[in-house]
């Protein structure tokens, strides 16, 4: 998954959401490594765009960031989405949008990708509709060379349908859950992105 950090507001647009849903699918579908964290240690703090919405939660994430090493991150990953019998903290689309894994949203889903061409890959042990998931394929939708598959109209109907239902609800859950710390500044970003990403939206229709 991409690594990288938000451009700045010079580089296109486009890019620099390919590469925030390529940031935020990383952060959510495992722990960080020494590198990213490293990353982290040289983000410009006023990305995306200065005085902009995100700017504010963006500067908090990175701030946790620097004070946060492998092993920190590591436990918290591991105690809000892992460990062992239920997690603390579900990642899964359809738990949100029907109270139950691998339920209907989730087959609804499959279908859509299927559509698109798009499909799990056997190294990704994760459903489909796990938040990272569903992340990678808005990046692809926005950064593909298939223009069939890769524009605006599949980025609206799959985020509007899949991801924007439940996306407040599972961040919420994460802000305020008392032990996360780097994840609770992830999940007010990750909330802030998304409400921008729906206003976007909203205006194409």
């Amino acid at each position: 998954m991409n690594e990288t950090f938000p451009a700045s507001s010079a580089l296109d647009e486009e890019v620099a959401r390919a590469e925030l849903y390529g940031l935020l699918a990383r952060l959510w579908y495992a722990t960080p490594d020494a590198d990213l964290l490293e990353a982290f240690q040289v983000a410009p703090t006023e990305a995306p765009a200065a005085g902009g919405f995100l700017e504010e939660p963006w500067r908090q994430l990175v701030g946790i960031a620097r004070e946060t090493d492998v092993a920190a991150a590591h436990d918290e990953y591991d105690m809000l989405f892992g460990g062992i019998g239920k997690p603390e903290i579900l990642l899964f689309g359809s738990h949100y949008l029907s109270g139950f894994l691998n339920d209907k949203p989730l087959v609804q889903l499959r279908n859509d990708l299927d559509r698109l061409g798009l499909a799990r890959t056997e190294a990704t042990y994760e459903t489909e509709d796990h938040i990272a998931c569903l992340f990678e394929v808005m990046r692809y939708l926005i950064a593909g060379e298939d223009v069939a598959v890769a524009n605006l109209t599949q980025q609206q109907a799959i985020f509007s349908k899949h991801i924007q239902p439940f996306l407040p609800a599972l961040c919420d859950a994460v802000a305020q859950h008392p032990k996360a710390r780097f994840y609770a500044a992830l999940a007010v970003f990750t909330r802030a992105f998304g409400e921008v990403e729906a206003q976007a939206f909203d205006m194409l229709a």
